[in-house]
């Protein structure tokens, strides 16, 4: 995610819909750990599919509520940060060059990359060992940890591949640099024509996601090598980036991002559209859970997904132009620290539901607990971390501009 150089409406609104994005991110698997529909059982931390890589954590405390609130968050929220992260893309192509772009962005991404899967994620990874380990010793889990088939990820499968689309889009521009500025041109008009823009960006995701989710369903990660890859949505993701690409680069002051435009206008319908479509795509799944079920279900299931992931991205994007163009000294704060705070925050999220699993309090209560503690925890340690160089370089950005709520 970028965050934006300018200080018009535009841009304050989408600086503070940064900030409530990772609000969401930290919220999000505060949660995962409470979700009814996941068996109450731990897995074993050496036994496919692996499935403490998506649930560190298995408390016997549920509550309903998280289940519909996650699965929402699952279906449009890395398109959406995918999205954010491409629109900021074109000015700063125009401004460095390709390979500077290049360069910086190695930097930004990929040093902060292998830092946190050599470093961060075996820190975060030891409570789901600890749960089912015959022998809780640190070197019974670093030989655990070395014979998966697999480097442990986490949410930092997200920065590689940023970092990929990042090395495409900057090849492109060395290779065709008019093709952006025709995105730019051509996502100009999506305010004024809306309807065209978005049935190519539904047809796009669709092309995109439909065929992969059908081979590989919609599940699936890898389960070998050094960057996760959930099968079916790289390409959807890609779609997402160039749209916020696109969008940049016919600037953020007019078109889809403007205050006065269509989305702020229309926030309310956004919202029920984004449940509707929600609603749908949960209905055609759960058709889809108990067996094998016949294709056309499966696409039907596919399709729905495709267009909750799209209005869910415009009903957050809409509602942050619509009441968020406002600057607060909180949205300020998190917005200048997005960047580290999701670097960071997984730990304290894994192990602060590792230590209240055997506590006799209600899931909210839990959940709650996990995602305070994991906001400040994580605040604290961005805040010192941008005290040393190392820390500074790997969050990316000089002292002077941070911001503390």
């Amino acid at each position: 995610m970028a965050r934006p150089g300018s200080t018009t409406s535009s841009s304050l609104a989408l600086s503070n819909l940064r900030a409530i994005v990772i609000l969401i991110v930290l919220a999000f698997h505060s949660m995962l750990a409470y979700l009814l529909f996941v068996p109450a059982v731990a897995a074993n931390f050496d036994s496919p599919p692996y499935a403490w890589r998506a649930f560190a954590i298995v408390d016997s405390r549920r509550f309903f509520g998280f289940d519909l609130i996650c699965a929402w968050q699952d279906v449009y929220l890395m398109a959406l940060m995918f999205l954010l992260s491409g629109l900021f893309v074109a000015p700063s192509l125009t401004r460095k060059g390709a390979w500077p772009y290049l360069r910086d962005r190695l930097l930004r991404l990929g040093l902060p990359f292998v830092f946190g899967v050599l470093i961060l994620m075996p820190i975060a990874t030891y409570p789901a060992y600890l749960v089912t380990a015959a022998d809780p010793g640190i070197a019974a889990y670093w030989n655990a940890l070395r014979a998966l088939p697999f480097w442990v990820n986490g949410p930092l499968w997200f920065l590689w591949q940023l970092l990929a689309l990042n090395v495409v889009v900057a090849a492109l521009h060395w290779l065709a640099p008019q093709a952006i500025a025709a995105l730019g041109r051509w996502s100009a008009a999506a305010d004024s024509r809306f309807d065209r823009y978005f049935a190519v960006l539904l047809a796009s995701s669709a092309v995109a996601y439909v065929p992969s989710a059908v081979a590989f369903t919609p599940w699936a990660w890898s389960e070998s090598g050094p960057f996760d890859v959930q099968f079916c949505r790289p390409l959807l993701y890609a779609v997402y980036f160039f749209a916020g690409v696109g969008i940049g680069a016919a600037g953020i002051e007019r078109g889809l991002p403007g205050i006065g435009g269509m989305l702020p206008r229309h926030w309310a319908r956004w919202l029920a559209a984004a449940l509707a479509t929600l609603f749908v795509w949960m209905g055609f799944t759960a058709l889809t859970m108990n067996g094998p079920a016949p294709l056309a279900l499966e696409i039907a299931a596919d399709l729905a997904f495709v267009a909750a992931c799209a209005t869910g991205c415009f009903f957050l994007v809409a509602v942050s132009l619509r009441f968020a163009a406002r600057r607060t000294r909180l949205l300020d704060g998190l917005s200048a620290n997005a960047y580290g705070l999701y670097l960071v925050h997984y730990t304290f999220v894994v192990w602060l539901q590792y230590v209240l699993l055997t506590m006799a309090l209600f899931a909210v209560v839990k959940a709650a607990i996990v995602f305070a503690g994991t906001l400040v925890l994580s605040f604290i340690t961005v805040l010192a971390a941008r005290r040393i160089p190392l820390g500074a370089l790997l969050i990316g950005a000089p002292r002077r501009a941070v911001a503390t709520p």
